[in-house]
């Protein structure tokens, strides 16, 4: 049994406020749009902070934040992180 595939969940799914990790790009997400992600931070068991969802997804990536739409967010694996209260 392994918890963490249990916990995986969209990113377009985890509410404002919220601190992730990064778990996987869905193979939705096209090469260059990974690369491009890749490219500001976004990169395997790295912290994400949700910021909104609405009307896109906005994360913040160290000091970086981004705005992705929809159906990007819907392909980026997150899981949450270790040592959040509650579990």
């Amino acid at each position: 049994m392994s918890p963490k595939h249990e916990a995986r969940l969209p990113l377009a799914f985890i509410p404002a406020g919220s601190e992730v990790l990064l778990a996987a790009f869905g193979d939705d997400i096209d090469p260059l749009q990974r690369e491009q992600l890749t490219a500001y931070g976004l990169a395997e068991s790295r912290p994400l902070k949700v910021l909104q969802q609405r009307p896109m997804t906005v994360i913040l990536a160290d000091e970086v934040e981004l705005a992705l739409e929809h159906v990007v967010a819907r392909h980026i694996w997150v899981e949450r992180k270790d040592n959040e209260n509650g579990s």
